[in-house]
């Protein structure tokens, strides 16, 4: 199944470069582009694609906004693209329903391999991101979040499969660790998702973090 493709980034040789790359990828169509996030939103409604490679600065209406807006409607998944990894693009992007995080700095093949598992429905950060995001929780640096009311309806198997969010663990390791199957612990993801009202597995892993939801030893 070939996945496509939205670039969205207002520098025209940066997006021409990301298309390119993606474009001559194996399992991969670019089927638009968009050079801010008005625009973005407008040709994700149009063109359907599976993911939004989604810069964040960007003039009028910004990726965060964008990205906010596509995935309440549930129209795609949206991976971040920027040249910056401060605090507060990282939440302010997770917290809109971005399913990852990259740096424009990212190697090519590695880009190819997160637009992949993003539209698998995996989630992605980079290196340097994910290590802000552990640093900020174990300092206690983020300001603790009431905990949802659906937390307490979660049955023991989805507190689990959520603590493995949490601990940053794909599908294929969840399953490995739970000893169920993958196509098992995409159902249980969805059923966490949808009981906490979160848009994405990066959202759950944020507030599992944030309410000591952890995996035993």
């Amino acid at each position: 199944m070939t996945i496509k493709v939205l670039v969205a980034d207002d520098h025209g040789a940066i997006r021409a470069g990301l298309m390119m790359i993606l474009g001559n990828a194996e399992g991969i169509e670019v089927v638009g582009e968009a050079a801010d996030g008005a625009t973005a939103v407008r040709q994700a409604k149009a063109l359907k694609p599976d993911v939004v490679l989604m810069d964040v600065r960007m003039p009028g209406v910004d990726g965060i906004a964008a990205t906010r807006e596509l995935t309440a409607e549930g129209l795609c998944e949206v991976l971040v693209l920027t040249t910056f990894d401060l605090d507060e693009y990282v939440h302010a992007a997770l917290r809109a329903g971005a399913a990852g995080f990259l740096l424009k700095s990212v190697e090519a093949a590695r880009l190819i391999e997160a637009v992949k598992l993003v539209a698998a429905g995996e989630g992605v950060l980079a290196p340097q991101v994910t290590r802000k995001l552990i640093a900020a929780f174990a300092e206690g640096t983020r300001e603790p979040s009431h905990a949802p009311a659906g937390l307490s309806d979660l049955t023991e198997r989805e507190r689990e499969v959520l603590a493995c969010l949490g601990g940053g663990l794909s599908n294929a390791q969840i399953g490995t660790r739970l000893h169920i199957g993958e196509t098992t612990v995409k159902t249980h993801v969805s059923r966490v998702l949808t009981k906490l009202d979160l848009r994405s597995r990066v959202q759950a892993a944020i507030l599992a973090q944030e309410n000591g939801v952890t995996l035993e030893s």
